[in-house]
């Protein structure tokens, strides 16, 4: 074996052990952010859950918000996955904005754990704490590269940026509204299906959609 060989193992070891470590510490971190919220956990309790003193936390991130930003980061690559595959899917542009739609709904609805994660600015309120400014902008870019999905089959269909960006915003909205009381359990005061709903009001956007490009 030579030595560039033997080196070269070397270093596919160490980076194979330090991945492994990584994800150990977000594992940890994931289950103290769901116990306790971004405000209330801490890098002592991430390194206790992981096995690691605080201070060898600090090789892999500089803070809790550094952490939390990387679990939303991913979550956010989920998220656009999920909705890529709803809209392979569909042939035409009506079916693709539905399913666009749908996909970001479907998303959080089958996966509360990162509903919480995308929700972490109403931990302990209504007023936006987020991770620093340096992570809060990238992590809203992803955010927005997913819903750019609903925008551009809204403008395949005939409607201006303007309108589509606006569709979007409604969807969001609307989306995340039901997506909090399926969650919360209080759509059951309804005794109402949240998917239902959602499947409702995108049909009913998208006749609008239609109506408003129709000569």
């Amino acid at each position: 074996m030579t030595d560039s060989t033997k080196t070269t193992r070397n270093s596919a070891r160490k980076q194979a052990v330090k991945d492994m470590k990584r994800e150990m510490i977000l594992a940890a971190a994931r289950k103290i952010f769901a116990q306790e919220g971004l405000e209330g956990a801490s890098l002592r309790a991430i390194a206790q859950e992981a096995g690691y003193t605080p201070a060898a936390l600090y090789f892999h991130f500089a803070s809790k918000e550094a952490v939390y930003a990387t679990l939303l980061e991913e979550s956010l690559v989920r998220l656009q996955t999920h909705m890529d595959r709803a809209q392979h899917k569909a042939s035409s542009p009506s079916d693709r904005f539905s399913a666009a739609s749908m996909g970001f709904f479907e998303f959080y609805h089958l996966n509360p754990k990162d509903l919480d994660l995308g929700f972490y600015l109403f931990r302990g309120g209504m007023t936006p704490k987020g991770v620093g400014k340096d992570r809060n902008q990238p992590l809203n870019n992803q955010l927005t590269a997913a819903l750019s999905a609903i925008t551009d089959t809204a403008v395949a269909l005939g409607i201006d940026q303007a309108k589509a960006t606006r569709i979007t915003a409604e969807i969001f909205a609307h989306a995340t509204g039901l997506l909090m009381l399926a969650h919360t359990g209080r759509m059951r005061m309804f005794n109402l299906s949240p998917v239902e709903m959602m499947e409702s009001y995108v049909a009913d956007r998208l006749e609008w959609i239609l109506s408003s490009v129709t000569p």
